[in-house]
């Protein structure tokens, strides 16, 4: 073996196959390290003895196995060493019968070797083990049943499951499930709700579905073919509240979400959004949802990605992600705090359009928000209803313009000045320049009166007042705007006969709360936090 090829210990790898270095750095990055490997006698490392080295190595592959399947059964099913430990604490699956069968299910499952004398797999850690690689190579259902059979062929004695489908109805025990909503071709609707089973638009009146034609020989006519009808673009959703009250499955987390509360800011500084005005403001408006430090707070970001950047193809994902703020803030933006609420579909970014996906999602806001949703804490070992709310959107500048719906392509770009802003149109650039940013300065400041250094005048005038919610529900409530794709659009794109300050009524401000709020903006370099309450 060429020296510059060592084992990976990444817990996909688990020391088994050669790799260059770059690509264990990367398997470790993404995969993490494998957690029995302490002694690393396979890179180095002088142990004992011999007989030790060989127990190691064994003993690796199985504790991973099984910490594998555990570990998920923890994470989905916290409760259950709760229940165990204390027999008269209080569990969520007693009120919850299908709960506490999916346990004893998986339960089941996890501890029942794959074949008779295996010590390397449970059928649950193999299944989940071929899961995995039918997500990472992108294997169809139909071939994955086609590997399972011949698995129980060559393998009678094994137990895995009689297909695929049955494999992933098990596999769904343990949360991974996201709803398929079919959308417009032209961002129009969403087939969801009432509308679920229309087959066309009733806005552009454009089919729901693919349309794959065949020509005849003779080259004159068209037939569409006969095969299983395939939606032109698919939503994926990712229900809100069974993830939220994953959050109190765990003690340790489930005390982490009240940190906002049981923590002190001693020093009065800003390290966390509940140091913050909009935060404070809030409590003060409704006493009754702060009253409970467990009612989450939530902020929502969304950026679009090319996810074949490297063929140099024009495609658009959008990611929607939400941030619970309870938690404190060395947690709040890991990445096992952030929850995948959707998954925009391509090739176009939705653009002002994006207010036709969000719905399933604003739709579980508002529920959260009046009714809640009964929640095991498993850390005060009792039942809450638990409330959430949506505080901020965090975006970059021209994201904030789709989510909030205000034009930042116009002079009057700035939110917070809103039409009070002053812009200068450079005569050879074409862009707007703003030379009123000293009205910010205190009244007495030497740049006020500075003619020479800025636009040659004498700044008088005061900061610009921010407008509150109530202001801007007055501002929006004649806008309508039928949201949507123009179809048949040819040529160079025109200009707007009349250009709209605001470009449509957001979803966002669907919430009452904004009658009752400030908006509150803070832009930075690359994000622009927005209070949308």
């Amino acid at each position: 073996m060429k020296t510059y090829m060592i084992k990976c210990p990444c817990q996909r790898c688990c020391l088994v196959g050669y790799k260059v270095r770059i690509e264990v750095e990367g398997d470790l990055f993404y995969h993490g390290f494998l957690p029995t490997y302490t002694n690393w006698y396979l890179h180095g490392e002088e142990l004992d003895s011999n007989g030790e080295t060989v127990r190691l190595e064994s003993e690796s592959r199985v504790d991973y196995t099984e910490d594998l399947s555990m570990n998920l059964l923890e994470d989905v099913f916290p409760s259950m060493n709760n229940s165990i430990d204390d027999d008269d604490a209080a569990s969520p699956t007693e009120d919850h019968p299908k709960q506490k069968e999916a346990l004893d299910d998986l339960l089941a499952d996890c501890n029942q070797a794959l074949y008779e004398g295996c010590e390397s797999f449970s059928k649950l850690s193999f299944m989940l083990k071929l899961y995995h690689i039918n997500c990472m190579c992108r294997i169809s259902d139909k071939e994955m049943s086609m590997v399972i059979d011949l698995l129980k062929e060559a393998f009678q004695h094994a137990k895995l499951p009689d297909s695929f489908n049955d494999m992933k109805k098990i596999i769904r025990k343990l949360g991974f499930t996201y709803e398929t909503i079919h959308v417009c071709r032209n961002d129009c609707m969403l087939y969801w709700g009432d509308d679920a089973s229309r087959h066309t638009c009733k806005v552009c009146e454009s089919s729901r579905w693919k349309t794959a034609a065949i020509v005849d020989d003779d080259g004159s006519a068209e037939k569409k073919k006969k095969k299983k009808q395939q939606a032109v673009k698919v939503l994926r959703y990712f229900p809100l509240k069974p993830r939220l009250q994953r959050f109190f499955m765990s003690s340790k987390t489930a005390e982490s979400m009240r940190w906002h509360a049981n923590s002190e800011n001693l020093d009065g500084k800003l390290r966390h959004p509940r140091d913050g005005k909009a935060w404070k403001t809030f409590d003060q408006q409704f006493p009754e949802f702060s009253s409970e430090p467990r009612n989450v707070r939530l902020g929502l970001a969304t950026y679009g990605f090319n996810p074949y950047g490297s063929m140099s193809m024009s495609y658009s994902v959008w990611p929607v992600l939400l941030f619970p703020y309870n938690l404190p803030p060395w947690m709040s933006m890991k990445q096992t705090s952030t929850i995948l609420s959707m998954i925009i579909p391509g090739k176009q970014m939705p653009g002002n359009d994006i207010d036709i996906y969000l719905q399933p999602l604003i739709k579980e806001l508002k529920e959260l928000w009046s009714d809640g949703v009964p929640t095991f804490d498993a850390s005060l070992k009792e039942t809450f209803t638990m409330r959430a709310i949506l505080l901020w959107t965090i975006s970059d500048y021209p994201g904030l313009g789709n989510l909030s719906g205000w034009n930042v392509h116009t002079g009057l770009a700035c939110p917070s000045c809103n039409y009070d802003a002053k812009y200068l149109r450079l005569r050879h650039g074409k862009k707007n320049c703003y030379m009123g940013h000293r009205r910010f300065l205190p009244e007495n400041h030497v740049f006020r009166k500075d003619k020479q250094q800025f636009d040659g005048l004498i700044e008088t005038r005061d900061s610009p007042i921010t407008p509150s919610g109530s202001v801007i529900l007055q501002q929006i409530h004649n806008v309508d705007v039928t949201l949507g794709k123009k179809i048949d659009a040819v040529g160079k794109r025109r200009r707007e006969d009349v250009i709209l300050q605001w470009r449509k009524r957001s979803i966002f401000f669907l919430v009452t709360l904004l009658e009752t709020s400030s908006l509150a903006s803070q832009s930075g370099c690359d994000a622009h936090r927005e209070e949308c309450v």
